[in-house]
This record gives C-alpha cells, sequence and structure tokens, in this order.
C-alpha cells in the first residue's frame, strides 16, 4: 500500500451526478456554463436527484412541494433563538439546526427510498429558512415566512430582508445557487458519502457534510475572501498589500484549486455579476480591487481565481452579512450531498480505508513502576 496525501488522484467510487474533466465541470452531462445562464436552481435540484430535467409539470411539483416545506418546526426556532447568537458562528447554527431537524422527523430512521426521498424535500425546503431566520434572530427580528409564489433564490433574498428581490438580484442569487449545487467528489460530498455509507441517516449525513464545509480551506474561503478585500479597501493599495502578503508567505483565499489546472470555469459568471451589481450598488470598487488582486496574484503565483473569489463581492452587493457566506453554499450544496447520499445509498459499501502505519516497530508493554 502507498499513501497518498489528502487523497489527491485517487478514485474512490463511480458516480453519475458529476464530473471535473479537462478543467469542464457537468452535471450530469450538462456543461456548468449552458446551466448557469438558463437553469433555475429548481431545476438542478431535479437533475442532480433524478438524473435528467423535469418535464413543465414535474417542475411545478417541485416547486409546490419546497414551498411545502420551508417552514421549521416551533422547537428549531426556539433553539435558535436560545443560542449564543452574539458569539456563535452561522455555520455551527446551521450544522447545529439540521442535526435538530432529525428529531422532529417522524420518518428520520426510515430507509425506504421514498422516504429518503421526502426527507430530501424537507432539507433541501428548510436550509434557506434556517438561514435566514437565524440571521433576523440575531438581530433582534422575528423570521419571515416563505412565500409560495417566489423562486427558490427569491424567497431566500425575501426571508432575509423582507423585501422581494429586484430581478438582477433574484437572479445572481439563482447563478450562485446553481453554481455550488456539486462539485464532484469534494470535501463535504465525501464526508456525507463516508457517513451514510454505514447506513446512517439522511440528516446525520448532512450534518456531517456542513461540518466538513465550515473549514476555511473548503466552504469558508469565500468570506476570508471578503476579509481581504475589506482591509485592502483601495484599489490603490491593493498591489502593495497582496505583494506583502505574498512574500509573507501567507496563503490569498479564493485562488487555484486542486482539480482544476486552467482555472474555474465557475468564476466568470461571477466575475461578471460582481461588476454588474457592484455598478449597480455605486461600489464598484469592491469589483476594481478583486480584479487587481486576480491580477497580482495571477502574474506571481500563475494561479487564477476560483468559485469562491468572486463570490464574496456578488454577496456582499447583495447586502449579506459576511459570515453568512458559507451558510449560502451550504444551502445550495445541500442539492448536491442529497443527490450523492441517494446515490450512496443505491450501491451502497461502507468506505473504509487504509492507513500505511509510520510508528514504532513492536513493542512490550512495561508495568508503570519499572518504567524510566
Amino acid at each position: 500500500m502507498t499513501a497518498t496525501r489528502g487523497l489527491e488522484g485517487v478514485v474512490a467510487t463511480t458516480s453519475s451526478i458529476s464530473s471535473i474533466i479537462d478543467d469542464t465541470l457537468t452535471y450530469v452531462g450538462y456543461n456548468i456554463d449552458d446551466l448557469t445562464e438558463n437553469a433555475s436552481f429548481e431545476e438542478v435540484i431535479y437533475l442532480l436527484w433524478h438524473l435528467r430535467l423535469p418535464t413543465a409539470s414535474e417542475l411545478v411539483e417541485l416547486k409546490k412541494q419546497l414551498a411545502e416545506n420551508m417552514s421549521l418546526p416551533k422547537e428549531v426556532i426556539d433553539q435558535l433563538k436560545a443560542m449564543p447568537i452574539s458569539t456563535v458562528h452561522p455555520m455551527a447554527a446551521l450544522r447545529t439546526a439540521v442535526s435538530s431537524l432529525g428529531l422532529f422527523d417522524d420518518e428520520a430512521d426510515v430507509m425506504e427510498d421514498d422516504a429518503n426521498y421526502r426527507k430530501a424535500i424537507r432539507l433541501q425546503a428548510k436550509m434557506p429558512t434556517i438561514v435566514t431566520a437565524f440571521s433576523r434572530i440575531r438581530q433582534g427580528k422575528e423570521p419571515i415566512a416563505p412565500k409560495t409564489n417566489l423562486s427558490f433564490a427569491a424567497n431566500f433574498m425575501y426571508m432575509l430582508t423582507g423585501k422581494e428581490p429586484a430581478a438582477i438580484e433574484e437572479e445572481a442569487m439563482n447563478k450562485a445557487l446553481v453554481l455550488h449545487a456539486d462539485h464532484e467528489l469534494n470535501a463535504s460530498t465525501f464526508t456525507a458519502r463516508v457517513c451514510v455509507a454505514t447506513l446512517s441517516d439522511v440528516y446525520s449525513g448532512v450534518t456531517a457534510a456542513i461540518g466538513a464545509l465550515k473549514g476555511p480551506l473548503h466552504g469558508g474561503a469565500n468570506e476570508q475572501v471578503m476579509k481581504m478585500l475589506t482591509e485592502i479597501d483601495s484599489v490603490e493599495k491593493a498591489e502593495s498589500i497582496v505583494q506583502k502578503k505574498l512574500e509573507n508567505k501567507e496563503k490569498i483565499m479564493g485562488f487555484g484549486h486542486r482539480v482544476y489546472r486552467q482555472g474555474d470555469p465557475r468564476a466568470k459568471h461571477l466575475r461578471d455579476m460582481s461588476k454588474k451589481l457592484t455598478e449597480l450598488t455605486g461600489e464598484s470598487k469592491w469589483y476594481d480591487i478583486s480584479v487587481k488582486v486576480e491580477e497580482v496574484v495571477t502574474s506571481q503565483k500563475d494561479l487564477p481565481p476560483n468559485v469562491d473569489f468572486y463570490s464574496a463581492s456578488v454577496y456582499h452587493s447583495l447586502g449579506i452579512d459576511h459570515d453568512l457566506f458559507t451558510p449560502i453554499f451550504a444551502v445550495s450544496r445541500v442539492s448536491g450531498w442529497i443527490a450523492h447520499i441517494l446515490e450512496q445509498y443505491s450501491n451502497n459499501r461502507l468506505i473504509r480505508p487504509r492507513a500505511d502505519y509510520i510508528g514504532p516497530g513492536m513493542q512490550e508493554y512495561v508495568p508503570v513502576n519499572k518504567r524510566d
């Protein structure tokens, strides 16, 4: 056996859900560029779960099911209100709330296919409600109930702000959700599959995935990007600050990717949306700073931006708190997690790799009174 650090290059399973081949990302064979420009997030959910796009009637039914299942149990709302909201990170709140949802689902431990699909609907529907409810609660406001006539993306913005979003805001959120929906066997998706390969339940799998996504080397990168952009604050200071960070060997978040060599194909869509939104809000500096940072990092390190880099200024322009960036990632990625969980169940084998042992050789136990 030969150990591979970070499992890089190791093929751990087969999957029909998404692929990354020659720097092209596809969902069930559909190029991400095609889906981002044309598909609603609800269509992408259906595609990932059924491995085909929905008919018009199937899409209407999915939207109806999601709308009917968005409300949270009162006990979960009360739990969010009881959290130490001044110190808890929204990802920790989300992780705890998702785990708690399993306590109020009579089918939580029912493993039949139909029951698992119903749980998938409930979880997908409730994720944006958890994130927006927590956001409002910590502002001293009451959560807002979703509207049945809004899209998934528009409902998220409505429950967050209390206002129905403008068309360009809805478009931006829809594109962000589509772009983050799945990404082959990333860290959180692999975590979900490992968890449910033991035949643990869907809630456990998604809770485990949220725990993995919480890390700054995975989902937390865009929050760190906005922190850096705020620190820079002006285009004039961007080059010198980034240059100093590079000289100090600091990691510049939002650049490079383990599986892409020529660049993340998702980044360009959010780059364009960042330009439009920052111009609309009169804060073009965030886009301009981002472009300057990209120029410096790309020229110095030959690392192109990934999807996290421009998503930061997009979300900021939508008026979203910076520590909600990663929870929004989860609101989207749960669609992919669930797709992989259902696929794992359908052809399951316990995931149990081996380790290349590098510790000491055979030793003999010495009683404690005889040890030096």
